[in-house]
């Protein structure tokens, strides 16, 4: 595939992290003060130098060949703001990350468009959403992270990696967490989380070296969408407890790759034969890593979207009025 130049805003660092993986120009909004969906790079970035940041008011003046939605703001108020006319007649994808909201199975997905292919990031979520007339695709996970990094779980503890669990509540577990946390030592990184006695915002690039040295990652979500901490810990051999729900029941086979259930009861058990069995932990993180390289490895996600790319570039919108 020839050399894309896409425009796509800063929403989720760790996908953006192997979407940027792609060889192809990128370029990120930014503002003033770099609010929200303009952030740019980010701080300390280690973003690929292939993603370049270009003010938000000068996006209307670039070649572009492809616009990657990944919020209804994104959609709905973003594009009408920065982009041209012409622009937005160029072949456009909405990156849906999410779970439908409000209702698992009733919500009408915000891009009721035929000329705009809606990729989801799990095949749940494709079930799930009502997409209307937009076509679908579903692009799994990966991510890009030190190869180096390997599972020790030297540290007699477990570890959520959540950010601002606080605010999410119920939906990202937040009371599961602490009541996890009364029955076995188990601490918490992410956004916020120096407020509950946890590790606080660790950066991404020294993210996973320090998570390595837990004993087991618990993911306490209820709803989401297939959590980034859980195939990234699965990446690098580590064993996973979790919630058997959404997507995790297609990727976590109980007793073999991690620990799945919806008895939190039996969770906390496989949290203690985890801590108590440092082998069993290490055999079950094999398995998991073994897992993950097959299904979320960079060079099918690379594919994939490439093949994403190549079925909505140069193809002829319809005549909708929709933009």
């Amino acid at each position: 595939m020839r050399k894309l130049k896409i425009l796509i805003w800063h929403i989720h660092g760790g996908y953006l992290n192997a979407l940027a993986q792609l060889d192809h120009d990128w370029y990120l909004p930014v503002k003033p003060g770099r609010p929200g969906r303009y952030s740019g790079r980010g701080e300390r970035s280690t973003l690929p130098e292939r993603l370049r940041e270009v003010p938000a008011e000068q996006v209307r003046n670039l070649d572009l060949d492809l616009i990657i939605f990944q919020t209804p703001e994104n959609y709905h108020e973003d594009q009408f703001e920065i982009l041209s006319d012409a622009q937005r007649q160029l072949p456009q994808i909405y990156l849906e990350h999410n779970t439908p909201r409000p209702h698992p199975t009733d919500s009408r997905h915000p891009v009721d468009d035929p000329n705009v292919l809606l990729v989801h990031v799990t095949h749940y979520n494709r079930l799930m959403w009502d997409s209307g007339r937009a076509p679908t695709l579903v692009i799994e996970h990966s991510v890009a992270i030190d190869p180096t990094i390997r599972y020790s779980g030297e540290r007699a503890q477990g570890i959520t990696v959540i950010n601002e669990i606080q605010r999410r509540g119920r939906i990202a577990g937040y009371d599961l967490y602490l009541q996890a946390r009364e029955q076995v030592p188990l601490t918490i990184a992410g956004m916020q989380s120096a407020n509950l006695g946890g590790l606080g915002d660790i950066h991404y690039s020294e993210l996973h070296r320090r998570v390595a040295e837990y004993r087991f990652l618990f993911s306490p979500m209820r709803y989401t969408s297939l959590p980034l901490a859980v195939i990234e810990a699965m990446t690098i051999g580590m064993p996973v407890v979790a919630l058997a729900t959404t997507e995790l029941p297609s990727v976590i086979e109980s007793g073999v790759t991690g620990f799945i259930s919806c008895e939190f009861d039996d969770l906390i058990a496989c949290m203690h034969d985890l801590l108590n069995h440092p082998k069993l932990a290490q055999q079950i993180g094999a398995n998991a890593r073994a897992v993950a390289r097959e299904r979320f490895g960079i060079e099918r996600f690379i594919r994939d979207w490439n093949g994403a790319f190549g079925q909505v570039i140069g193809r002829t919108r319809a005549v909708t009025g929709a933009m």
